[in-house]
């Protein structure tokens, strides 16, 4: 066993704490660690670093870790703290990577890396300059729904993948009657809120490493809801958009199509619904399952609107199995981020990965704007 220090910043808010403190550095802790290849254990032992001192103070005693602070410099100078990562609000996290890569820190981060794409490849240089290691948060790609679909487009189960069909949201309550369930910079563009800049960034990645590489997009953004109240139930405008119908052309000729709101009411099996729509079979997949329904068993869909369906569609499709048991996504891409900078073994979700998200929401926005059809061209470090 041996311990590799972590400062953790901005994991006072509720991704923050829940998935990357709780569910990722403190389970690993209680789990003995990550292992290593040779057997050896590499124990995570984090600092906590925030700007208000008694919620670190409270972060910290409640989960039985010793070391927090509000200097991140003092936190960057130690040397027995080798990995720094950042899951602060979007508009601070740039130049607090930055410092940490000048730090000489090995730096993973939640996306999005970056505000704009300017500064994300700055980001990307940076780390390469001072041959740091990096990763961005790709957390999706390790969900039990979505390693499922792998499993299935790389077993050939789609034959030729036609379409895929993404629906993701809910309804984030506005403040009135109802606290809502995510802050209020969400809301603000001046504050690099947006559901574009959230949301793209996932997809990218999503689309990316599943399906294949997105070359072109259409985008609309809306802001539905034009008034909310924050945290202290101040009313205030919402500049940035909480809505966005996309889609995309991805290499190969697949077409997807990608619905995401903050203002809509579920009535799906999860709050994301992926189908995907192949010359030998289909899937529907959501966060944890998925079912499939192959060419030899597609019923024959008739069209009559003057008598009510009667056909159990949804019984014609098979669930898959969760083979092996599922695992947190966050928990598992910490244990390979912590083992490639022991190891040096393999760790594709880097700087450049999450730029390429910021690019897609950059252009998705320019899209929208100028209301047409643009490129997605490959990204140069």
């Amino acid at each position: 066993m041996r311990k590799i220090g972590v400062i953790m910043n901005g994991v006072t808010g509720r991704m923050g704490t829940n998935q990357h403190l709780i569910r990722s550095i403190v389970a690993l802790r209680e789990g003995g660690g990550v292992l290593l290849p040779d057997g050896e254990r590499l124990l995570p032992d984090p600092v906590l670093v925030g700007r208000d001192a008694g919620k670190v103070r409270a972060l910290a005693e409640a989960h039985g870790i010793q070391r927090w602070t509000t200097d991140l410099p003092q936190a960057l100078q130690d040397p027995e703290n080798p990995v720094y990562f950042d899951a602060q609000v979007t508009s601070a996290r740039a130049p607090a990577v930055a410092m940490a890569l000048e730090a000489g820190k090995h730096v993973y981060s939640e996306k999005p890396l970056a505000g704009d794409l300017q500064t994300a490849m700055a980001l990307v240089r940076l780390a390469r300059e001072r041959g740091r290691k990096n990763g961005v948060v790709q957390d999706k790609l390790f969900l039990p729904g979505l390693r499922k679909l792998r499993h299935l487009v790389d077993s050939g189960f789609f034959g030729r993948i036609l379409a895929v069909r993404m629906e993701f949201g809910y309804w984030v309550f506005e403040g009135d009657q109802e606290p809502p369930q995510r802050p209020s910079w969400n809301y603000r563009r001046e504050e690099g809120g947006g559901i574009i800049l959230d949301m793209f960034c996932h997809w990218r990645y999503v689309l990316d490493h599943l399906f294949g590489s997105v070359r072109a997009v259409s985008c609309l953004g809306v802001t539905h809801i034009p008034e909310r109240r924050d945290e202290r139930g101040q009313r205030y405008t919402a500049s940035a958009d909480d809505a966005a119908y996309a889609t995309f052309e991805l290499e190969g000729g697949i077409i997807a199509q990608v619905n995401s709101s903050w203002a809509t009411r579920v009535h799906r099996d999860d709050l994301l619904s992926i189908q995907v729509d192949g010359t030998l079979g289909s899937a529907v997949a959501g966060l944890h399952d998925c079912r499939v329904q192959h060419r030899v068993s597609t019923p024959r869909a008739v069209w009559n609107p003057d008598m009510p369906g009667t056909h159990p569609y949804r019984q014609d499709w098979t669930p898959l199995p969760n083979n092996p048991p599922a695992e947190n996504a966050f928990r598992m891409q910490w244990e390979r981020f912590l083992r490639h900078v022991a190891t040096d073994s393999p760790f594709p979700w880097d700087f450049l990965e999450g730029a390429k998200g910021v690019q897609l929401a950059e252009i998705g926005l320019r899209a929208w704007q100028e209301r047409r059809w643009l490129d997605v061209p490959a990204l140069v470090p």
